[in-house]
């Protein structure tokens, strides 16, 4: 252990921790152990191959989890996506990271794992930034065909869906899109990787955010006049 060949056991962190007099460290510390391999992983190691296996790979998490809170500030959340916004945003991401172009056969994949909103006991707590309404994924047909169906998503009893208004006097500033599987994990999006947080108290610090965000935003009426007024400016 001393020499990095042989990593330490759980009861070799609480061991230590309780020696050390800071038995309150022991669940992170745990934690950050366990997902050490996996906490970062850059996107051309998951698309190494192209996009559809990396979109398969969520469906037994999406499965377990029984409630989601979602945070996006740059683009529509992916269970929440068209068919055809779904084609842009791949196809770019393809174009950008240089993949293998399996963006058809990733569209089916994404399309198929968002039966988890209207399938099984889950909970769906969803917060886009207003810019997610305006920013230009494809054409004005495609953008009119995914904000229409952001409104039809509303009337989904397992979901709700807010907006964070431009207009709002923020408390929180906006952030990196990020999830928030039960309690157990936080998927964070940057550009070059995905950060998986399985300490508690990271968890603690987006589950926080996420609800400084909650109160920012607007629901229902005042939500779906947003997204009509988006739709409305695309001419």
């Amino acid at each position: 252990m001393e020499n990095g060949v042989t990593p330490p056991s759980d009861a070799d962190i609480r061991a230590w921790c309780s020696i050390c007099g800071t038995d309150e460290q022991a669940a992170d510390l745990i934690a950050a152990s366990r997902s050490a391999e996996s906490m970062y992983v850059e996107w051309k190691r998951l698309q190494r191959t192209g996009l559809r296996r990396l979109q398969e790979s969520y469906v037994p998490l999406f499965e377990r989890t029984r409630a989601f809170r979602i945070y996006c500030s740059n683009v529509v959340p992916g269970l929440l996506q068209t068919p055809a916004y779904a084609t842009a945003l791949l196809s770019e991401i393809t174009a950008f990271r240089e993949t293998p172009n399996d963006v058809a056969e990733a569209v089916v994949a994404r399309m198929d794992r968002a039966r988890v909103l209207r399938e099984g006991d889950h909970r769906f707590a969803i917060l886009v930034e207003e810019a997610v309404l305006r920013y230009r994924m494809g054409d004005a047909e495609v953008m009119a065909g995914q904000l229409g169906h952001l409104l039809s998503i509303m009337s989904l009893p397992a979901v709700s869906l807010g907006v964070v208004p431009f207009s709002v006097e923020r408390g929180m500033w906006p952030l990196e899109t990020f999830s928030i599987y039960d309690s157990e994990q936080a998927q964070v999006e940057l550009l070059t990787a995905a950060v998986t947080v399985t300490a508690p108290s990271e968890i603690a610090q987006y589950a926080k955010a996420f609800s400084r965000a909650v109160d920012l935003a607007v629901y229902g009426a005042d939500a779906r006049a947003l997204i009509t007024d988006a739709i409305a400016t695309l001419g």
